[in-house]
Formats: C-alpha cells, sequence, structure tokens
C-alpha cells in the first residue's frame, strides 16, 4: 500500500519537490562528458595513491617491529599528502566502496582511518593545526600493532582470551612508541592509546568515562568502526552500507560522542540525496532530504507518492540502489 506524507510533516509543496527533483535529475545525469572523464581519472589516481601507501605502511610497520622506531617524516612526506587528497573527495559514499575491497587490511585500514578521520574533522570544522594532529593520529592510531606477534595479528580466526588480551595492549605499545617524539603533537600519542575507549566506560584500556577521553580519539573511534564494519577479513564479511550505518545510528547514545557521531551520519546520508533506495517493504525512490538529529529517516520520493521515514518507525532504507 502506497504511503503519503500528510502536509502537516513537510513544507514542502508538490511544486517544490519537483523542483528539488528536478534539481537532483540534473545534478546527476546533466554532465559535460570530460568533466566526468576528469573525475573518474582523479579517483583513479588517488586509489593508484592509496594503494601504494597502504603498502608503505606495511613496510613501516615492519621498521616499527624491528627497531621500536616509528619513522615520522617519511610517514608524513610520503603517506599523509595521499590521505590529504583522498580527503578531498567530497562524497564519503564513493570512498565507501572503494577502501572496503581491497586486501592487506591492518595497513589499508591505517590509511582508511586517516582518510575518514581527516573528513570527518572538515566536517566538524577543525581549524588546520588541529586538523593536521588529527590526520597523523588517526593514520597511526593502530601503530602499536606492529608490537603485536605476527601469529596473533594475522591470525585467520578468533582469537583466544589470551590472545585478544595481547591484542587490546596495541594501544599501550602505540602509546609508548609515539609519546615521546618531539615533533609531535602529544594528542597524537592520545589517540593511539585511547581510541578503543567508549562513552559509557565500556572500553579498553582503562575504561575511561567520556570527560577523560579526548575529542580527538572520539572522531578516531567512529572513524575506526565505520571502516571495520565494512572490510572483509578472513573472518568476518564486509557489511552492507544500509547495515553499517544503522548499526552505528544504534550506538549513538552509549559508545560514541553523540554529537560526532550525529555529524558523521548526516553528512554520509546526505550525501546519497538523489540517489535511489530499496525500502523494506519493497518499494524504491529517490532520496529527497535528510533529517539532521534522524539521519536515517530520509524523505523518499517514490514514483507516485512522497514518503517520510519518521512518520513509520518499522520502515526503513533496505539496500542503497547502484543506476
Amino acid at each position: 500500500m502506497k504511503k503519503t506524507t500528510p502536509s502537516a510533516l513537510t513544507s514542502l509543496s508538490d511544486y517544490q519537490i519537483e523542483k528539488l527533483l528536478d534539481t537532483i535529475r540534473n545534478g546527476n545525469t546533466v554532465q559535460d562528458p570530460t568533466s566526468q572523464t576528469g573525475i573518474n581519472a582523479k579517483f583513479e589516481d588517488i586509489n593508484w595513491k592509496l594503494d601504494t601507501a597502504s603498502i608503505q605502511m606495511e613496510e613501516i610497520f615492519d621498521v616499527v617491529a624491528k627497531t621500536g622506531v616509528v619513522p615520522i617524516e617519511e610517514i608524513k612526506n610520503e603517506i599523509m599528502p595521499a590521505i590529504r587528497q583522498a580527503a578531498e573527495i567530497p562524497h564519503i559514499y564513493h570512498l565507501f566502496y572503494e577502501l572496503k575491497s581491497k586486501d592487506e587490511y591492518t595497513y589499508r585500514h591505517t590509511v582508511c582511518v586517516g582518510i575518514i578521520s581527516t573528513i570527518l574533522g572538515k566536517w566538524l570544522n577543525l581549524n588546520q593545526s588541529d586538523l593536521n594532529a588529527l590526520s597523523l593520529g588517526a593514520t597511526l592510531h593502530d601503530i602499536g600493532k606492529a608490537r603485536i606477534p605476527a601469529e596473533i595479528l594475522n591470525k585467520p580466526g578468533r582469537l583466544t582470551q589470551e590472545e585478544y588480551s595481547e591484542m587490546k595492549r596495541h594501544t599501550a605499545y602505540g602509546y609508548r612508541l609515539l609519546k615521546d617524539i618531539p615533533e609531535l603533537n602529544e594528542r597524537v600519542a592520545l589517540i593511539a592509546l585511547q581510541h578503543h575507549e567508549r562513552e559509557d566506560g565500556g572500553g579498553y584500556p582503562f575504561s575511561l568515562p567520556s570527560n577523560k577521553i579526548d575529542d580527538f580519539a572520539k572522531i578516531v573511534a567512529i572513524a575506526d568502526v565505520f571502516h571495520a564494519m565494512s572490510s572483509s577479513r578472513v573472518y568476518h564479511q564486509a557489511e552492507p552500507f544500509h547495515i553499517v550505518i544503522s548499526q552505528m545510528q544504534n550506538d549513538v547514545f552509549g559508545k560514541f560522542n553523540p554529537k560526532i557521531m550525529l555529524v558523521f551520519l548526516y553528512r554520509i546520508m546526505d550525501s546519497l540525496v538523489g540517489k535511489r533506495v530499496l525500502l523494506s517493504n519493497g518499494e524504491e525512490g529517490t532520496i529527497l532530504m535528510v533529517d539532521k538529529y534522524e539521519p536515517l529517516k530520509a524523505l523518499i520520493k517514490t514514483e507516485d507518492s512522497l514518503i517520510d521515514l519518521r512518520l513509520d518507525r518499522g520502515l526503513r532504507i533496505s539496500r542503497v540502489l547502484h543506476d
């Protein structure tokens, strides 16, 4: 049965809706072919640089494992430029599909979390100095894993309790590796130490309450979980985009800082305005608008109706469709 939105729930007239749809259609379909070619070439260039950065991160982890020294200048000069360039892409939805489909999870994960954290930092309007510290700290958030035995780090199955306890120590190992490097902002080391802490005190290594967790670590925690859920590993299949977003919204109050998470979810969903989706009742439609406080409860235009997902709590977006 088709659902329509009561007029009291939206201030958009039929004319305004059609104008919005025209804008969306034109924005998505009327393009200069040479411009699209340039965009595709930019994506290919960035993807190549991210592949290269992932390989370099693997080499850096090996150096750290053998020497206990983090080559900061090499990271700043060879890896951070690729991360900053990738963070210029306005739609993280594209990155979602590019970043989840690669191997070498541990090393690519560090690069991807650096990118996602940088994008989120921009959305939060951080100044350039803070953004630089966040980007570097996010890229180094898992550097402590270089001190984890390879048989645990690369184990293709579930860890034992003892192995998991050792794996969790990567936060403290990372902090020790970074805290005494003179040219690093002290918050870079705190990101490594605290990115698994949670708002409700249920994280590790210290079960800190919210007011004791650095804000940069809170940002990286969100980027870390987003990429981890989105990635395929030997023991974990990548979750579909809508599942990842739904789960993260469920964690808005409790595990993660709600203000940061709502900005993250809103901006991701807002990047989907104009895209077609499949709803849980089998209908297809186009996302028109996204609610700032309930990002998954979008306004959807189907073939002959307007659906406000805020009204029907049992109706949801099941899948983003690829035209």
